[in-house]
């Protein structure tokens, strides 16, 4: 399987990751994440380490972790997942 088929459209990362089409494109307004690529056309593409990193955000944000705090925690480096890309 190439990488190409491994990314997924914005709706399905979400979906995937257990989130709102609304908190996921939030996440990536605040910096919380990048797409793993952008497309000729624009379309926001992830792979399966950026819906792991949506799963991680949304499981700290659900105990207590305000988005704020997430997001420097990752500048940090103090989570095993740097970025989203490969």
């Amino acid at each position: 399987m190439d990488k190409k088929s491994e990314l997924i459209p914005i709706g399905a990362a979400a979906k995937k990751a257990g989130v709102s089409r609304q908190s996921l494109q939030y996440y990536l307004m605040i910096g919380l994440l990048e797409p793993s690529e952008i497309t000729v056309g624009g379309r926001r593409m992830f792979n399966n380490k950026a819906v792991e990193r949506i799963k991680l955000i949304k499981k700290l944000n659900e105990s207590g972790y305000p988005l704020r705090a997430i997001r420097e925690l990752f500048m940090e480096g103090r989570t095993n997942l740097k970025g989203s890309k490969k």
